[in-house]
């Protein structure tokens, strides 16, 4: 192993311990499928488990933490999007979709854009309450006032980051370390701005050594991590530690739908798609027959973000229920062939005994 290499591996290693962890092997944070038995599975392996709260109420933010303390004392994050503006709302356009994705799935109901998200500050006041031993953001910065109470509770601010100017952003906010997210990572892209997602992604091999340079925190890169030369890559670049999302998509413990489990581990990396057809906010997924029609010219234009989501809600629902992949919201990183269907814990073992073997 190099002396480089070497010094990698300490930093990461003393980086981890200050969070408890044995090693810098992290789960990211992904709504809908960060289940608590994934993050208990992670823990025992040594890494440090996380909660996509983003669909959430407090409620379910509390029993989600009460049942990994349940089986662990090893660390977690919590993690919620900064909310966006309110769309812009156009009845023709939402029937238009509406009629679109009922070649897809059900019939969606005319009400069905309505929805609303749970409160983002009653959420927050569930993360504090929670007391984890991070709060990790996406898509902006928390205010001033919130990041003060999460500093008198001794919970670090993990705050992602897509480009260099939003890691700056984020440093002079008050985060404590910046996750580097490349244009890789499967699910939604960081980009504070939602307006520049699609045309502004930054590989990861470009962004971490550039936020590394530009900040004076630690970084923890994500986004297409999955096997030891993708984990040493990010920390010979200047990463403290490594967070997987797909690429613990694949343990029973996620307990995800058989056909995007099986899908993830066939996918190549071109075979992955940019796109807002599910949610309305750029995300990374499988180029499935749903996601590359509403690529087509004479395809409706996704709504803004929670419309969309809100409209393909029968769709993906139906889709989870048939176990079908063509219309499933089946997030993916470009990375996502190697992952493996193993134990969560036994994917953090040995992703952190290869990186200490070189």
């Amino acid at each position: 192993m190099t002396s480089m290499m070497t010094a990698s591996i300490e930093r990461s290693t003393k980086f981890a311990a200050t969070l408890g962890a044995a090693c810098p092997v992290f789960l990211g944070p992904m709504a809908g499928a960060c289940p608590a038995s994934l993050s208990i599975a992670v823990a025992k392996g040594g890494g440090m488990g996380a909660c996509g709260a983003l669909l959430m109420t407090p409620e379910q933010i509390a029993q989600w933490t009460a049942d990994f303390r349940a089986q662990t004392d090893g660390p977690f994050q919590l993690n919620l999007w900064i909310p966006d503006a309110a769309p812009s709302r156009d009845k023709d356009h939402e029937d238009a979709l509406r009629a679109f994705l009922g070649q897809w799935g059900p019939d969606v109901d005319e009400n069905a854009a309505n929805a609303t998200p749970p409160d983002f500050d009653a959420q927050c006041e569930a993360m504090l309450a929670a007391q984890p031993t991070v709060i990790s953001s996406i898509m902006g910065v928390f205010d001033a006032g919130y990041v003060a109470r999460m500093k008198a509770k001794n919970i670090k601010w993990f705050a992602t980051a897509s480009t260099v100017a939003e890691a700056v952003m984020a440093e002079a906010a008050g985060a404590d370390v910046i996750v580097a997210k490349g244009a890789e990572a499967g699910g939604h892209s960081a980009a504070f701005d939602p307006d520049k997602a699609m045309r502004q992604g930054v590989g990861l091999v470009s962004l971490v050594p550039a936020i590394v340079d530009a900040v004076d925190i630690p970084v923890v890169a994500t986004g297409g991590i999955a096997d030891r030369r993708t984990a040493l890559a990010a920390l010979m670049l200047g990463a403290s530690a490594v967070q997987l999302g797909t690429g613990f998509l694949r343990a029973p413990e996620a307990g995800i739908a058989p056909a995007w489990a099986d899908a993830i581990g066939k996918t190549r990396p071109e075979d992955t798609i940019l796109t807002r057809a599910f949610s309305g906010r750029a995300g990374r997924a499988i180029a499935s027959k749903y996601a590359l029609a509403m690529e087509a010219p004479d395809a409706p234009a996704a709504a803004p973000y929670p419309v969309q989501r809100s409209l393909t809600q029968a769709m993906r629902d139906n889709a989870t229920k048939e176990d079908n992949i063509d219309c499933l919201q089946a997030w993916a990183g470009q990375s996502a062939h190697l992952s493996r269907a193993i134990s969560a814990t036994e994917i953090t073992q040995n992703l952190w005994r290869d990186m200490r073997d070189g």
